[in-house]
């Protein structure tokens, strides 16, 4: 069974920083590229970040992606937040014929 479950979200002040975690099981995680996508109501998901099986990542300028293969994890550093960066993030497991898998997602607010 395909799990991803996100952790980490929560309140956070304008400026400060968060870290989400993704724990992934019941694939091959270190073959699966990984991502975190972002949503506000009404809009569509955002990448914000995206790591490969390999480890080359791309990300959103304040944003760091990294991942753990040994502990099936993903991890999202997020700094200097600002209040509209306020979304749910969600983790994301995909290789290209193989499967696509999406977590619940965690809910950031960045609020005085």
């Amino acid at each position: 069974q395909v799990q991803l479950v996100e952790s980490g979200g929560g309140l956070v002040q304008p400026g400060g920083s968060l870290r989400l975690s993704c724990a992934a099981s019941g694939f091959p995680f270190s073959s699966y590229a990984m991502s975190w996508y972002r949503q506000t109501p009404g809009k569509e998901r955002e990448l914000v970040a995206h790591i490969t099986s390999t480890g080359g990542s791309f990300v959103e300028g304040r944003f760091t992606v990294t991942r753990d293969n040994a502990k099936n994890m993903v991890y999202l550093q997020m700094n200097s937040l600002k209040p509209e960066d306020t979304a749910v993030y969600f983790c994301r497991a995909n290789s290209e014929g193989a499967g696509d898998y999406w977590g619940q997602g965690t809910q950031v607010t960045v609020s005085s």
